[in-house]
């Protein structure tokens, strides 16, 4: 089995592609060892010292670290994914589709326009983050401000502010010129 890897533009994640399906579709982010308990490769993952936060996406895993460097993790990282595959254990036990929130919120009126603005998200955004490891979810749109959940490689990025106003903001601004800004939950 080869596992690629990929930097992210967090450097505190690194995107690890192992040349199967991870779980298919949608995507699973772990904060912590608690949130975890579903999955047997994520808590393989927490059981290395140092990992800080696990993200499924389709075909790929991404790792967030704490203070260790990546020297030291990677190689343990790579262990533990090919021990997981190697043993035939699920992924995640028990679990369908993504461990989103479900609380969105905007008014009745407003249902085209956030129809519109899923639509943006699922076609032109997504598919961008998650070649850097992360994902972009729709939380809520309220008098013009769309509200969006920040997961994977993209939560904590250095790089993820300018990703929102200036990359997301001026895309849904140029379709839906209603939008007045977009922000991180």
């Amino acid at each position: 089995m080869f596992i690629q890897t990929e930097a992210t533009p967090n450097p505190a994640t690194l995107k690890f592609i192992p040349g199967r399906s991870v779980i298919g579709s949608g995507t699973l982010d772990f904060r912590d060892p608690g949130a975890a308990g579903q999955s047997p490769l994520a808590l393989r993952l927490f059981d290395i010292d140092g990992v800080a936060g696990v993200f499924f996406g389709g075909d790929f895993i991404s790792v967030t670290k704490g203070e260790a460097e990546w020297q030291h993790l990677k190689p343990a990282i790579l262990g533990a994914i090919m021990e997981h595959y190697l043993s035939g254990a699920p992924v995640v036990e028990g679990l369908e589709g993504e461990n989103q929130t479900d609380d969105e919120f905007f008014a009745p009126e407003d249902e085209e326009t956030v129809n519109t603005i899923k639509e943006l998200l699922e076609t032109r955004v997504r598919p961008a983050v998650a070649q850097d490891g992360g994902d972009i979810v729709f939380h809520g749109y309220k008098e013009g401000i769309v509200f969006l959940h920040m997961r994977g490689a993209c939560a904590g990025c250095p790089s993820s502010t300018a990703t929102l106003q200036h990359g997301i903001e001026n895309l849904l601004r140029h379709f839906i010129p209603e939008i007045q800004e977009v922000r991180p939950i």
